[in-house]
């Protein structure tokens, strides 16, 4: 016969590692099934019987994690089933732990309540904490986990992700330094080839602020809303190139009139005449447009608000880049605020004005636009801003912080006013193939002049985060001059 018991082993025997810090060791609750040879045909054989044991099989019940170290040892009263019978069993301890901390199932036979068995011992643990930037962690990850796991699998390590947004870093577990490196380098790697594409869009660029003129400003917003007011009658006259804004012609339209006899009634209700009316001219006027037709033609042009630029963002870029973690993001703080004494030099120590005229087409054609933008001048031609943006340029390049496509890029300084990449998708085609007809837009503003601005300073500015006047968070930035140096 089979008496069941189970006894709650309270601690465990701390194992420590000369290499490794230990950890707290696991306890666990395990289950004794002892034989009696003698009780096998007499029910009553445990009460005649009182403390003789039988071999006991020890087999796991559950696990619970402890912080108690020290290994204790002490009676407890085991109950049987049937409560007949209380026996005093001495409490055996446990000393099993995998290289992991979590507990070890030992299905040795114990004699003498003792363990022949040597203990497992750990096994050195090695971590290693990386931070990669909340932006990439979505490569390590995979389409479906399937790259963390690939890299697991061949390295033998565990990758522990952030458990919040706010967290960049993660954190490999292994059971050596190699496999830790190796997986290390190979979450590198994957870094590496992700910031060159697409997949992971640039957040900040040195921008030269033009928002902080609040007569430009003005001046984009009557822009768009000048656009995005433009009626049927006046897109088909830009987009045909009539100029001559008539909207009727009653002559082409309209032959002679017929004689129409017209009843005037007098104030007196009492008599009325009859007038000729063939010499009264017919006037045709064009019915008035719904609502409707005028986004409904926008649409077909592919123009909506969002792909304009936000007034209040107003700027001219310098150079974009991808800054994916922390320690990028401090270097380029750094590195522009170190250079600050070289732009003025490249500046002359003099103030800086430039002129924004007219409209150009960065992408495309002007029937399949993809950015519009306002050409800039340097008021003066000297050249003082091309050399001070060169300034800037190459000490980004050279602190490792620009891509190498983009450090290949011409110099063009543009003040964008439109861009597809800012349509609210809802669905429609991709940014690569998506664009707008600007063939109405060029007609009206091709040639408009938005004025002369003072340069004030550079930024390094945050993509897709803004400051309390709606410009683009400013992580760093450097002056310009703004006053003539006395001589």
């Amino acid at each position: 016969m089979y008496l069941g018991y189970v006894i709650r082993v309270d601690r465990l025997l701390k194992f420590t590692n000369t290499c490794v810090k230990s950890k707290p060791v696991n306890y666990f609750q395990v289950g004794l099934l002892f034989e009696d040879s003698g009780a096998k045909d007499k029910p009553g054989a445990m009460d005649k019987k009182k403390g003789k044991i039988g071999t006991p099989v020890w087999r796991p019940v559950c696990a619970q994690a402890s912080s108690l170290e020290e290994p204790v040892m002490k009676d407890v009263m085991v109950e049987p089933e049937n409560g007949s019978q209380m026996q005093e069993v001495n409490e055996a301890i446990i000393e099993v732990m995998d290289a992991t901390g979590s507990p070890k199932v030992l299905e040795d036979d114990i004699e003498d309540e003792t363990l022949k068995e040597e203990p497992v011992l750990s096994a050195a643990k090695h971590s290693l904490s990386v931070a990669v930037g909340a932006s990439v962690i979505q490569f390590i990850i995979g389409k479906g986990g399937s790259t963390k796991a690939k890299i697991e699998k061949e390295t033998g390590v565990q990758i522990i992700l952030p458990s919040s947004k706010q967290e960049d870093s993660i954190i490999i577990d292994g059971p050596s330094a190699d496999s830790v490196t190796k997986a290390s380098k190979e979450i590198q790697h994957i870094i590496d080839e992700a910031v060159k594409t697409p997949s992971l869009d640039y957040s900040h660029f040195v921008s030269l602020p033009l928002a902080i003129h609040p007569e430009l400003v003005d001046k984009l917003v009557n822009f768009q809303n000048s656009i995005l007011g433009i009626s049927d009658a006046c897109v088909d006259e830009n987009l045909e190139g009539n100029s001559d804004g008539d909207t009727y012609g009653h002559d082409q339209q309209f032959g002679k009139g017929s004689a129409i006899a017209i009843e005037l009634k007098v104030s007196d209700d009492k008599k009325s005449v009859k007038v000729d009316a063939s010499g009264i001219p017919l006037v045709s006027y064009a019915p008035k447009e719904p609502k409707e037709s005028k986004s409904s033609n926008l649409s077909d042009l592919r123009i909506e608000k969002s792909i304009f630029i936000k007034p209040k963002t107003f700027h001219l870029t310098v150079l974009m880049l991808k800054l994916w973690n922390k320690e990028r993001l401090n270097l380029a703080v750094e590195v522009l605020k170190s250079i600050s004494s070289k732009v003025m030099y490249a500046l002359d120590n003099r103030p800086l004005f430039v002129r924004l005229k007219g409209l150009d087409c960065m992408k495309g054609s002007l029937s399949s636009a993809r950015v519009v933008y306002a050409p800039v001048e340097e008021i003066g031609s000297e050249n003082r801003l091309s050399r001070a943006c060169q300034v800037i340029i190459a000490a980004f390049v050279e602190a490792g912080l620009v891509l190498e496509k983009d450090a290949r890029h011409e110099l063009k300084l543009h003040a964008t006013v439109m861009n597809v990449r800012h349509r609210e998708r809802r669905g429609q085609r991709s940014v690569q193939f998506d664009s707008f007809d600007a063939r109405g837009i060029f007609k009206q503003f091709g040639s408009e002049e938005w004025g002369e601005y003072l340069i004030r300073e550079a930024h390094l500015s945050q993509i897709r985060k803004f400051d309390e006047n709606g410009y683009y968070y400013c992580c760093a930035s450097i002056p310009f001059p703004e006053n003539m140096q006395a001589d």
